[in-house]
């Protein structure tokens, strides 16, 4: 592996190390958060403490109830797991079915807040959001960015233009750069984009595409010019065409070869 998806892998790999300690959340999990807020949808494991003829899962109907044994149909769309188990408690009880019943529910299958992480992550899928989440704590719960992904995340809101934002900037605190996201939307890390760097400089090969990408950033990354390069004499090969540049200021796309030629002595 070169040395450029090294760095950006340890980059990457210091980021996510400051968020470690958030446990990488699957498409579909099976523990309850006590706070996310049942829709229509999701499904519920309802269970009363030693009376499994009782125990049912269901799914929140589009009109917000649940169909339970005993007490029929319950309103389940706006409560917490914690506040339908007191619910169907206190139905339980003063129905006359059961004098004092102990009532769980599990959320089995978030279907109505999450948001949709994809691309060049850990763990891509279905985040079940309970609460207002950053968006570097929900790229912290689906284990963070893979190794030669691009420098940024897509943000694509349900409702609302689509963003762009740095990952290196997430951990930095500021909220204009650490946005929270809404059930709904839609996160999508891209594979880094590349160029090519070859001829009379200290590190060739390929290397990542970096932010506002130059000639003068990429000659860094590959290194530097050795002994014998110079950048008066660098040919460009893009989409088929040859350009010689010398301007360090130049643009570097996706794709791009440099070849750095040797100084005329």
């Amino acid at each position: 592996m070169n040395k450029a998806l090294k760095s950006i892998g340890a980059a990457l790999t210091f980021f996510c190390g400051s968020l470690v300690g958030f446990v990488p959340a699957p498409a579909q999990p099976s523990a309850t958060i006590q706070e996310y807020i049942l829709g229509p949808g999701d499904v519920v494991e309802v269970k009363v403490l030693g009376r499994e003829d009782f125990n049912t899962r269901t799914r929140v109907r589009e009109d917000g109830a649940i169909l339970l044994p005993l007490i029929g149909e319950v309103a389940a769309t706006g409560q917490s797991p914690i506040g339908l188990s007191e619910l169907v408690g206190n139905r339980l009880r003063s129905e006359g079915y059961f004098p004092n019943p102990v009532v769980s529910v599990d959320v089995v299958s978030y279907a109505s807040r999450y948001v949709t992480v994809l691309g060049s992550v850990s763990q891509p899928g279905l985040v079940p959001v309970d609460r207002a989440y950053k968006l570097s704590e929900i790229l912290a719960r689906v284990g963070g960015v893979r190794e030669g992904s691009a420098d940024y995340i897509i943000v694509r809101p349900e409702n609302g233009p689509e963003a762009r934002y740095a990952i290196e900037t997430l951990a930095i605190g500021d909220s204009a750069q650490d946005p929270v996201v809404s059930p709904g939307d839609k996160l999508y890390v891209p594979e880094a984009e590349v160029f090519y760097i070859y001829g009379q400089v200290n590190s060739p090969g390929e290397y990542p595409l970096m932010s506002e990408p130059n000639l003068r950033k990429a000659l860094a990354l590959g290194g530097g010019l050795s002994l014998a390069g110079t950048h008066k004499r660098i040919r460009i090969v893009r989409d088929g065409k040859v350009m010689n540049v010398s301007d360090l200021r130049t643009e570097i796309r996706p794709d791009d070869i440099i070849f750095v030629r040797e100084r005329l002595f």
